[in-house]
């Protein structure tokens, strides 16, 4: 069957459904996909930027206006660089394949985005934190040593392992076995997984129902992130008109926070299931159109600049670039020579590596590039290995520690099973800084661990302490700072104290 180009040899299954078996394009048309991939991305996340985490916990209202101008992405680029973090960790990521090649050992991946210039926040600033003290991946990404491992970071940052897949899922989910637990584990890494899926079936069909239903096979079903995308699935079979009503379910559902200390007891939400589910809304509701696809997505609120950027990217690649409405294009010829902050590649430049790269790993699959057509054996969407983060854990209280700055120390006492205490050493007027704090742990009167606690931006560490799987009962923990010079800054957070149950309904006595 030929349609805008693209060639599919379909064969017949037992079940007597149809599936794809080799998926043949033209260079233009694969290399026009791949451009609407990057595109899209960079159109959606400019366009949602203003409203980033300007609304937790809530929705945008249909009064409040959306901005855009023709001007618009290639000034933000100019004036705004470090709102392109998901695109410029994608570009670390290919960067290393261009110059290492596929079989690039995770190491390499991992000292990249560590020792690179940018400023990263959440996962994969605990990530960083830990490799540069020599915490490897994978267990750099582990949740019992991230506090973050369910957030959205290798989400948006998973595009260019479906874009260089093109039609094969199962090579995007090997690429995000290797990279994506750099920073993620449990349902911070299937959102990487899921999200390069649907990169990988944009190319084969234009129906995006059908995109998410292929994308979510690469989900274990027992998992709370296929459980949540799934629910917005039969919430729009039921409310097909009515995209809040899905927010809605979203919201009931899968809005309590149990990882990220920040969105603990908050309306803050950076959890990836849940900024997946408000993509999977945006497409959705959004029906293939452009620009409704990514007002619904950027309304949703939360991580409003990268959803709409996700899933821009998706129907960007599905439509292809020359498809995307020329009313979202006016300003992207003015921006794709500009090199995106702390890199050497702007849009131009990787159109033209992420499309050699897909070549090679058409080939490295099975599929042959011959004269003008492309021919990728497609693959079935198989599901990854099951995990999960936080298991048993739930949080009950948030406390405050105390601080003694005459003995340089933080203390706290709580009743559960775990801890996150939350704060920084950043030094604001030098981020920069090479001071490293030492700080000891002790719980119940026993020397647990000493960790450093650099004052540089790049190079903290994202929450001072955690510990996780105590004995259930009545702990007290002790830090102390061994090297706390005058002049020198210490916020001190809450503590967010977990047990093995949900606290019980009521009032709680202090």
């Amino acid at each position: 069957m030929k349609r805008w180009g693209i060639w599919i040899l379909f064969v017949i299954t037992s079940s007597g459904a149809y599936s794809q078996s080799v998926l043949s394009l033209s260079h233009a048309d694969l290399k026009d996909k791949i451009m609407g991939g990057w595109a899209g991305q960079t159109i959606g996340v400019t366009f949602g930027g203003p409203y980033e985490f300007r609304f937790p916990g809530t929705f945008i209202g249909d009064y409040q206006p959306l901005i855009w101008s023709d001007d618009y992405l290639r000034n933000t680029m100019i004036n705004n660089p470090g709102l392109y973090d998901d695109l410029y960790m994608d570009i670390t990521f290919v960067d290393i394949i261009e110059k290492k090649g596929f079989d690039a050992p995770v190491g390499l991946f991992a000292d990249a985005f560590a020792h690179a210039g940018f400023e990263l926040w959440h996962a994969n600033q605990a990530a960083r934190y830990n490799i540069l003290q020599k915490i490897p991946a994978p267990l750099s990404g582990h949740w019992e040593n991230n506090p973050h491992a369910d957030d959205i970071d290798y989400q948006i940052e998973s595009d260019f392992a479906g874009l260089m897949s093109p039609g094969m899922p199962n090579a995007a989910s090997g690429i995000s076995d290797k990279i994506g637990h750099i920073m993620n584990y449990g349902d911070g890494w299937y959102g990487g997984v899921f999200v390069g899926a649907m990169y990988t079936q944009a190319f084969i069909f234009s129906d995006v129902t059908r995109i998410i239903n292929q994308a979510l096979k690469t989900i274990p079903a027992q998992s709370d992130f296929y459980k949540c995308i799934n629910d917005v699935i039969e919430c729009h079979k039921k409310y097909p008109n009515d995209w809040k009503e899905a927010w809605f379910e979203v919201q009931k559902k899968w809005a309590d926070e149990i990882g990220c200390p920040d969105g603990v007891f908050a309306p803050f939400n950076i959890d990836a299931k849940v900024n997946a589910a408000y993509v999977v809304i945006g497409l959705l509701y959004g029906q293939g159109d452009f620009t409704k696809t990514l007002e619904i997505t950027t309304r949703c609120g939360q991580d409003a600049d990268c959803n709409p950027s996700t899933a821009g990217g998706i129907l960007g690649t599905m439509l292809g670039y020359s498809k995307i409405p020329e009313y979202w294009r006016k300003g992207l010829k003015d921006a794709e020579d500009i090199n995106f902050k702390y890199t050497d590649l702007s849009l131009n430049k990787v159109y033209e590596l992420s499309y050699q790269h897909a070549l090679k790993n058409i080939e490295r699959n099975g599929g042959s590039v011959s004269g003008d057509k492309v021919n990728i054996k497609t693959q079935k969407p198989e599901p990854v290995k099951f995990e999960k983060s936080f298991e048993g854990l739930y949080p009950i209280n948030k406390i405050a520690a105390n601080w003694t700055p005459e003995k340089r120390e933080i203390d706290f006492s709580f009743a559960g099973t775990g801890f996150v205490l939350k704060g920084e050493v950043v030094d604001w007027s030098d981020k920069s800084s090479t001071y490293v704090y030492d700080a000891e742990l002790h719980i119940d009167n026993k020397f647990v661990e000493t960790v450093k606690l650099p004052a540089s931006l790049n190079g903290r560490r994202y929450d001072l302490y955690w510990k996780y799987n105590l004995a259930k009962g009545n702990h007290h923990v002790l830090i102390k700072l061994l090297n706390f010079p005058e002049g020198k800054y210490v916020h001190i957070g809450d503590v967010i104290v977990y047990s093995d149950a949900p606290a019980k309904i009521g009032l709680i006595k202090n």
